[in-house]
């Protein structure tokens, strides 16, 4: 009986022991849960080297771990990666999240960085209920992400280069050396030539400067000229143009007052002339034909008639 009790009381103590550490457990995973945060990021690109429990450093400064990597369900372009930093960890506004690889060992790790000072922290929630942190292309991610490019256009320059350097165009760049060759012994033998051309070549630059420099002087002299011997002459000739002008304005009040005078001249004395001329006309015609009688008959036709002959018959 006593052997039975003493089973029974070992066995309630081993429970309430087990009793015990579990709530320990319990508490602890309270308490060191409620000293991290976490956040989901979603990776639009190969996250090699990142597994479970990879570490999250905050500007280099480790703080925290991966809990969880997938592909998300809704876009399997994404990869979602759930991380827990600490709870001092700052993870505000413009906070991003880059995977970068550590040394050469092909792990790699989370980095955070950009907060910006005094900014409000990240607390919208996302699709898997806790806030998301933006991501932003690592140096790995974007060599990564541009090898496809840079292999095409590496094919694409060497394809370029081959038929560059084809049988034909080979020919052709031979040809070039050759001429090249050729202008370059061409030159060498008229180097003496050359040098005596680029001698007189100075001769004549240098001559064109001390001509430049006589212009100038001539140019001087000219100016000096026109201020010094001009300047009564302008004064004469600006005292002739208005004395010109005082003489056209003289003229213009004379002719306005003779306009009356001229005007009664046209309208009246001119047809007066007129008459008076063919008067004289007249007259001059009469004078001219008594003149004329005159000449034939003498004086006395101007008194009596002419006589006429006497007639004689015919003799019998």
């Amino acid at each position: 009986m006593e052997t039975r009790s003493n089973h029974v009381l070992v066995g309630v103590a081993v429970l309430a022991l087990l009793a015990a550490l579990l709530v320990f457990t319990v508490w602890l995973a309270r308490v060191s849960g409620g000293s991290e945060k976490e956040y989901d990021v979603f990776f639009k690109q190969a996250v090699d080297g990142i597994a479970k429990g990879s570490s999250v450093t905050f500007s280099g400064v480790p703080s925290g771990q991966v809990k969880e990597i997938a592909l998300w369900r809704n876009d399997p372009q994404f990869v979602r990666v759930r991380i827990s930093v600490k709870e001092e960890t700052p993870i505000l506004q413009g906070t991003t999240a880059t995977i970068e690889g550590v040394g050469f060992t092909g792990v790699s790790q989370i980095q955070l960085d950009g907060a910006i000072k005094g900014a409000p922290p990240i607390t919208d929630l996302g699709p898997g209920g806790v806030p998301v942190i933006p991501t932003k292309p690592g140096a790995l991610g974007e060599l990564l992400n541009s090898a496809p490019k840079l292999l095409e256009r590496l094919t694409t320059l060497t394809e370029r280069l081959t038929e560059l350097l084809g049988d034909k165009n080979q020919a052709s760049i031979a040809g070039i050396l050759a001429n090249v060759e050729r202008l370059s012994d061409a030159l060498a033998d008229r180097g003496p030539e050359i040098a005596a051309t680029l001698a007189q070549t100075r001769i004549a630059i240098q001559q064109a400067g001390d001509a430049a420099e006589e212009i100038g002087k001539l140019a001087g002299t000219s100016n000096a000229l026109i201020a010094n011997d001009a300047k009564p002459l302008l004064a004469e000739l600006r005292r002739t143009v208005k004395a010109a002008g005082q003489s056209m304005e003289t003229l213009d009040t004379t002719i306005k007052q003779a306009q009356p005078g001229v005007r009664a001249f046209s309208n009246q004395t001119i047809p007066e002339a007129g008459l008076l001329i063919r008067d004289l006309r007249e007259m001059a015609e009469s004078l001219n034909a008594v003149a004329e009688r005159v000449n034939h008959g003498g004086a006395g036709s101007l008194v009596g008639s002419r006589k006429l002959p006497d007639y004689k018959g015919p003799k019998k």
